[in-house]
């Protein structure tokens, strides 16, 4: 089926908005799409997919479009569209055009240098290169550069696993049971969960299956006094609550009221009545103070490159700079540091990323050590083996897309000894 003639037109012009890398690319989409309210889905669907091609091969892109004719920007719309829907599909090509695409298309990938290969930027190529070797990173690259599955966290206070397969299966949609968190399911479709009886009742929310086992790692029970420290929009505060069966006292701190707005209306869905969204100005603020040495677990999903995200947020590797990285590391210790003093003798602080970064991950936990000796290291080994979790980790917990096939997260357990 051949794409109405517009969608190239409108392609072009919100990913010359996307390439400025201002914002985020789905906020640009999303915004992008609201003014263009005639826009259908289908339509919708190919234009947001071509964007996120052109972002996951930017760097080959690119390179392939200098071997072309006409403008650049509607060169890389091209190719993007052709990886999503085919040549064939695209309305109003030149002869040129077809003939281009077709050989570029055409050419062995596997055949380009490493880095063009890996689709990545030269500081970011280099810095996980360094981590797990030029091989390590393709293999790894090549799963970043490829979409995501949906993950899907069942509210086991609404329904049974069972159950919201039985109710997803009538859409109809095929699950997947996904093999390290107890609550997940996995579609490879994309539809309009917002319009789905089980989404609107609170029964499911999207969430990443990685993102699910790190709030299993907490270790949660029910009646405890619980902190997820930089909660957001609060999807590892959901699974929590539910986790502690809508018992005890679990606060959700932010520093973003804007973020924990976008808690309010999932948290009206869950049923959980145990959740309290609170805004903080700083890690050291005064409602932090006032817990000191009274909480049973501590949840730091401390602000990240995002860059174990990249199947789903493709532009997070070209709108980060290696600057930016330095800043987040001492803006990590700083929070980590802060929550660790709410944590009671004998308590757990749980440190997360979603990051693939040793200097975002390992190294601040061992500087948090070196610095805090009331805190020990929980081998996360045996944590896993706590909560009956079927992976085989040491120290720390380290989730790879290439390997888990989840996005890239990475936490440590810390034990409060006194």
């Amino acid at each position: 089926m051949r794409l109405p003639p517009a969608v190239v037109s409108h392609t072009e012009e919100v990913l010359r908005e996307v390439l400025r890398f201002t914002g985020p690319a789905d906020g640009t989409l999303s915004r992008y799409f609201r003014e263009h309210p005639r826009l259908g889905g289908r339509e919708r669907g190919m234009i947001a997919e071509s964007i996120y091609a052109v972002l996951r091969n930017k760097l080959v892109y690119t390179n392939f479009a200098e071997s072309g004719t006409g403008p650049a920007m509607r060169r890389l719309v091209l190719l993007g569209l052709a990886d999503v829907a085919g040549v064939e599909a695209i309305s109003g090509l030149s002869p040129e055009e077809t003939a281009w695409l077709e050989r570029v298309i055409r050419v062995d990938r596997e055949a380009l240098q490493p880095q063009l290969k890996a689709n990545l930027p030269e500081w970011l190529y280099r810095k996980l290169a360094q981590d797990v070797g030029e091989d390590g990173v393709i293999k790894m690259a090549r799963v970043l550069n490829s979409p995501a599955p949906l993950d899907l966290r069942v509210n086991i206070l609404k329904v049974s696993r069972e159950e919201a397969i039985a109710e997803l299966a009538k859409v109809p949609l095929q699950c997947e049971l996904p093999p390290y968190a107890a609550s997940a399911l996995r579609i490879y479709k994309k539809p309009a969960l917002q319009n789905l009886p089980i989404f609107k009742s609170g029964g499911i929310e999207v969430q990443d299956e990685g993102s699910q086992v790190l709030a299993q790692l907490v270790g949660a029970r029910r009646g405890e006094m619980v902190v997820d420290f930089c909660a957001g929009a609060g999807g590892k505060t959901l699974a929590l609550g539910a986790i502690m069966r809508n018992t005890g006292r679990l606060y959700a701190f932010d520093v973003s009221e804007k973020r924990l707005a976008k808690l309010k209306p999932r948290l009206a869905r869950s049923g959980l009545s145990n959740v309290h969204p609170t805004v903080i100005a700083h890690e050291n603020d005064a409602k932090v103070k006032r817990l000191a040495g009274k909480i049973d677990r501590v949840l730091v999903d401390a602000p990240c490159s995002g860059l174990g995200t990249l199947r789903r947020n493709p532009d997070v590797k070209w709108r980060m700079q290696p600057q930016a990285i330095a800043e987040l590391n001492e803006k990590q210790f700083s929070i980590l540091s802060g929550a660790s003093r709410l944590v009671k003798p004998g308590g757990r602080l749980v440190y997360a990323t979603c990051s693939i970064l040793s200097e975002e991950n390992e190294a601040i936990v061992e500087r948090f050590l070196a610095t805090h000796s009331a805190f020990q290291l929980v081998p996360v080994k045996q944590v896993l083996e706590e909560q009956g979790i079927p992976l085989e980790m040491e120290n720390y917990l380290k989730l790879l897309p290439q390997v888990h096939n989840t996005d890239g997260f990475f936490a440590a357990v810390l034990e409060r000894r006194q």
